[in-house]
């Protein structure tokens, strides 16, 4: 019996090590940068207040205390980044068009307000550098690429402005004396999250901005995912989103067993906030926030 108690012992050192290697993978799936608790997302900014993907819209959402704007780029006819959601000025301004036969200079003269409301009659479509330079570090911004595939090279784009402003926030900036002051490491809380309906939309930007946490947004058409589907795409992504009429305990479970998150979209009543929350999950996406 003593001669058999080294080997034992190995045996257990060896199952320990293999338990902390598998914990260690487990872990390393997940992206540490995202952001934990129940989360709500100011659809195209808080829409329901004020005009959507207007700095009105993003500011309300901001006053109402939501954890992220929700909004969506695309490329205009000069290949610059654009805050809209449809892929014409026709819906949301005075103009008709597709949104990439006009130049940033001229969607930005564009009109994005009510004219039923002189509060937001000025509102303007804004440009991916106004949103990133008015919130970015102060509160989350959930960014959608529309239509990727008629946009070859969008992800670059987006990676490479994400990376700038990720740059200065991550170090240092002047204050209005022109003094330098230190700014810290900003906390994804604050943070970005990159989604898209583009599967390969969602892997390209994964793989340009590894630290950043991507979400696959699942189209009715997709649904239900098969366990090989759900398998490959939380092997990048952090979040598989929903639209919260397909969703109920079965397919959320399915997500958290991969350790993966949740989000709801597009809650317009207490009804179906109650429910998500019962579903358990990990945040919404509404018109309403606050």
């Amino acid at each position: 019996m003593e001669r058999r108690k080294p080997a034992y012992i190995w045996r257990r050192i060896g199952l320990l090590l293999l338990a902390l290697c598998c914990a260690t993978l487990f872990v390393s799936a997940s992206n540490p940068n995202t952001p934990e608790g129940f989360l709500i997302f100011a659809h195209r900014g808080a829409s329901g207040y004020a005009p959507e993907n207007t700095m009105a819209a993003f500011e309300e959402a901001e006053k109402l205390g939501s954890d992220f704007i929700e909004f969506d780029v695309q490329l205009s006819k000069d290949e610059e980044l654009v805050v809209i959601h449809d892929d014409t000025v026709d819906r949301t301004t005075e103009h008709s068009g597709s949104v990439d036969e006009y130049t940033l200079n001229e969607l930005e003269g564009m009109k994005a307000g009510s004219e039923a409301s002189a509060d937001d009659a000025d509102e303007k479509i804004l440009s991916f550098h106004d949103v990133m330079d008015r919130f970015a570090g102060k509160i989350g911004m959930l960014i959608e690429i529309k239509d990727s595939k008629l946009f070859p090279g969008i992800e670059e784009k987006v990676a490479d402005v994400v990376r700038r402003y990720e740059l200065r926030l991550n170090h240092t900036e002047f204050d209005g004396k022109g003094r330098i002051k230190g700014m810290g490491k900003v906390k994804n809380s604050a943070g970005i999250i990159i989604q898209s309906y583009d599967f390969d939309s969602t892997r390209r930007i994964h793989d340009l901005l590894p630290d950043i946490p991507v979400a696959a947004l699942i189209h009715e058409d997709q649904h239900p995912l098969s366990n090989e589907t759900l398998d490959e795409l939380t092997s990048y992504a952090a979040y598989i989103n929903y639209t919260h009429e397909l969703l109920d305990e079965k397919i959320v479970q399915a997500i958290h067993d991969r350790n993966r998150k949740v989000i709801a979209w597009t809650i317009q009543n207490d009804g179906d906030m109650e429910r998500m929350k019962k579903l358990g999950v990990d945040g919404v996406i509404t018109d309403y926030p606050g």
